[in-house]
């Protein structure tokens, strides 16, 4: 599963609002010739993206080479059942990685198209943004 090795503060404010609006920077394929674009916002945690990540391994059957373009550096925290109100905040549960609309989310390289389409529609169905296959213009 994704978590960072180490990370400046423990606990993060919430910030709801940084997953709307439009992607600015990752819009692109960089690596590979096929992709995973986000057409909406959201945040999605280590475990969905493992999840994906595994759909797309599985159907590639050790064929051509993967990249994960984002990575869940956020921790959300969450408090026990039935604790009064004060005493803090919670403890971390999970990580997520926040993503904006237009984002890459994954990317392949060295298997056919139809190959491809399969996978990254596996992938898909584990997310839980919507997102469409994307492919390179060179």
């Amino acid at each position: 599963m994704f978590q960072p090795a180490k990370t400046k503060y423990r606990k993060w404010h919430r910030r709801r609002n940084r997953q709307y609006g439009v992607a600015t920077s990752g819009t692109e394929l960089t690596f590979g010739s096929y992709g995973l674009k986000a057409t909406t916002g959201g945040e999605m945690n280590s475990r969905q993206l493992e999840a994906a990540r595994k759909a797309v391994a599985h159907c590639l059957k050790r064929g051509g080479k993967i990249w994960i373009r984002i990575f869940p550096h956020q921790p959300i925290t969450r408090k026990a059942a039935e604790v009064p109100m004060g005493s803090g905040k919670g403890t971390v549960e999970f990580y997520v990685a926040q993503v904006k609309r237009g984002h890459v989310l994954i990317e392949m390289e060295g298997v056919p198209e139809a190959t491809a389409r399969e996978a990254l529609y596996l992938a898909k169905s584990k997310l839980p943004v919507r997102s469409r296959f994307v492919l390179s213009h060179h």
